[in-house]
Formats: structure tokens, sequence, C-alpha cells
């Protein structure tokens, strides 16, 4: 590991990508200190410590929510955008033809995402600004005023736009994907407190549970995130003026947890709806939604469970589409062996994906549900969740791949041996 770092650093072009991915990093988090003026953060901070959905945004953005700084808001409104563009490519046929247009149509729709995340960027902030001053964060020594609501507002949407472009800075320019680092970053940032917490409460006996454990935890989510079932593809002979081109053997990858961390994220967004309304309204039933499904209560992780298991199956379908797969299997001249082209391929990848998914989507389920397990029956200080773990490995494993591409290039060696 040690030598693929230096042979990384050993090359100009790698070393400057480097270089500049930790510099983009360094200014995002240096945002993240940089609060806005005229809020109270003590009302703040205690509304972080009631964890919920806005324990969720304060880790996704490395602190800065509690800071109530500049990049408060991070960068999920992006994500919320990518997301809600994803799903309206399958649905609004438009959409759709534009998205396969090839790289003109993906500029087209990353277009689109930066437009719906300003907006949204400015809904959110409007909204939290609003929610800040029921939770006395404007006290009447300090009130909210026209021009002080305004100048929030504006800090937190410009902040969310510039943290959306140092996040496509870092793909252009940098290594990895912008947006994933710039999550990885803040979740990472979290890390030397958690510790601190952990030595200060623990003994040395449930330090030595709480890393086997955690170790444990790792490796199965590597397996998982690495596992494929390879469903083998077989291409006919053709003949193309003198030359005969096909007859060659390969695979088809399926992947074990096709949709990532997306279904976790979804269900902890429709599971905390409550919770949140609770908080921000005075409405009764919001108030007895929040008592019986509160995070923490059995029947808030029966509900997520299974929200998680149809999320994964929800966005795998939308992931890989199995009739789309067949159709250019033939057009190509590919077929599975022992199964015919067309329809039957169809059908066939589609029940290999369902029973594939279901152990994928029961993980995603298992790891979230861990932490609260743990806090529970073992009184751990878990600052670390699941979700934040998945996104963690993931980027890390997404990014050693590119730089272990851009090693092999240069034929060195690279990370994954």
């Amino acid at each position: 590991m040690l030598q693929s770092l230096l042979n990384a650093w050993k090359l100009p072009d790698l070393r400057t990508r480097l270089l500049f991915t930790a510099f983009i990093i360094a200014l995002y988090r240096f945002g993240s200190f940089v609060p806005v003026p005229g809020v109270d953060l003590g009302a703040i901070s205690d509304l972080i410590q009631g964890g919920g959905v806005f324990g969720f945004f304060n880790v996704l953005a490395g602190g800065a929510f509690e800071r109530v700084a500049v990049f408060a808001l991070g960068i999920m409104p992006y994500i919320t955008a990518s997301i809600i563009f994803t799903l309206l490519t399958t649905v609004i046929p438009q959409l759709e033809a534009i998205a396969k247009e090839g790289e003109s149509g993906a500029k087209k729709i990353n277009q689109y995402t930066r437009y719906t995340t300003i907006v949204l960027s400015l809904v959110q902030a409007i909204a939290f600004v609003f929610l800040f001053r029921t939770q006395g964060a404007f006290p009447p020594e300090n009130p909210l005023t026209p021009y002080k609501f305004y100048l929030i507002v504006f800090t937190l949407t410009v902040g969310a736009g510039l943290v959306m472009w140092l996040g496509e800075l870092i793909t252009q320019r940098g290594i990895g994907n912008g947006i994933s680092l710039i999550i990885f970053a803040s979740i990472i940032s979290a890390l030397p407190g958690g510790l601190y917490n952990m030595i200060r409460v623990m003994n040395p006996l449930e330090w030595l549970i709480m890393a086997l454990i955690a170790l444990g935890v790792i490796v199965a989510i590597i397996m998982v995130q690495e596992g494929q079932r390879r469903i083998p593809i077989q291409y006919a002979k053709r003949v193309v003026g003198r030359k005969m081109y096909g007859g060659q053997s390969t695979y088809l990858p399926l992947r074990v947890n096709m949709a990532g961390v997306i279904p976790v994220i979804f269900a902890s967004a429709v599971m905390l709806f409550p919770v949140t309304l609770a908080q921000m309204t005075p409405w009764e039933w919001a108030q007895t939604a929040a008592t019986t499904i509160g995070p923490g209560s059995w029947a808030y992780l029966a509900v997520e469970v299974l929200l998680i298991i149809l999320f994964t199956y929800f966005y795998t379908a939308v992931q890989f589409n199995p009739l789309d797969q067949a159709d250019n299997l033939r057009k190509h001249g590919g077929f599975i062996p022992g199964i015919r082209p067309g329809r039957p391929t169809a059908q066939y990848l589609d029940r290999v994906l369902t029973r594939i998914t279901l152990p994928g989507a029961l993980f995603l389920a298992a790891i979230v549900v861990l932490p609260t397990l743990l806090i529970r029956f073992m009184g751990v200080p878990f600052f670390f969740g699941g979700t934040s773990l998945l996104i963690v490995i993931g980027v890390a494993l997404d990014t050693m791949k590119q730089m272990e591409s851009q090693l092999l290039m240069r034929h060195y060696e690279g990370f994954l041996k």
C-alpha cells in the first residue's frame, strides 16, 4: 500500500490531481467553519443533539449545519436533485430521450440538475431560517430582521451552489468522484471527536470488542459491495468483409448491491419525516406519529427495514433494465448459453437480479440496524452510523479503483492485488 502511494506520488499528472483534490477539500472544510451572522448557535446545538434528520444533515455537512456555516446545507440539495432527475428520466419520455443522446444529453441533464439544486437550496434555506426562529436562535436582543433573513438565505443558497461547483471541480481536475469525496471528508471529520469520546467512556475490553465488530462490518461491507453474479455471455461469429468478428466468451456482472446506499438515504428520509414535522409544527397527529415510530423504537426499526428492502428493489429496477440489456445483447450478436435471445433473456436476467438483490437489501438493513442494537444492548457511544460507514467504504473503494487505473496505465502495480 505504501509503495503504491509512493508510485502514485512519482507521477506528475497524478500528483497534481492529488494535490488539487486535497486543496479543494481543505477549502470546503474551511467554509464549513465560517458561520453566517446573527444566529444563536447554542439553540442550534440543542436541536442537533436531539438526533434525527438534523443530526443526519449535520453528519453529511461535516458539522457545518450545527455551526450554521456558509456550507451548512452541504451537498444534500445536489444529491436530492440528482435523485429526482434519475427517477424522472425513467418516467418522462422526453428526459429519457435526452439521456440517450450521449455526452450532449448528459450535459443537458447535468445543467437541469444544477438549476434544480439552486432552487432546492433556496427553499431549504428559507425553511431552515424559520426552523431556527422556532428554536429560539434569534433572541429578542438579536431579532430576525428582513435584512438578516435575506442575508442568511442568500449566504446558505450560494454556499450550497459553491459546494456543488467544488465537487464538480474535483471530478474534472482531481481524482475520484468530487461529490462523493466531499461527503467522505464531511463524515471523516467527525472521526477524531468520536474516537476521543469512545476512549473517554469505554474500558479496554469494550474497545477490543468494538474493534473486532468494526473490522467484521468493514470486511462484510467490502465483500457485499464488490460481490457480483457473473452471467456468461457468448458472442456469435460474424464475417464482415474479409475479417471475422466475435466468437469470444465474456460475462455480464450483476452486482449484489446495485443500488448502493441510495435505499438507506430514501428510507431514512421517509422515516424521519414525522419526527421533523413534529419538531417544526404543533399538529397533534404529527406528534403522535413521531412518538410511535420515533428513532430507536422497535416500530421504527421494523418499518425502516421494510422500506430499505422496497427501495433497494425499486432503485435497482431504475438502474438496470433487463429488456434494454437483452436488446443490446441481441443487436451485438451476444446470447446467454441455454437461453434464447430477446424476451427469454430479459426474463432470465430479471429472475437472477431479483434473487441476488434480496441478500443485498437485507445486508443494507442489517448495517443500518446494527448501531441501534449496539447502543441499546451494549451502551456504546456510537457516533458512526451504518449509513456513514457504507458511504465512507464505498467512496474509498471507488477512489482506489480510479488511482489503480491511473497506475496500471503507467505500468505500476496498483492498490488492489
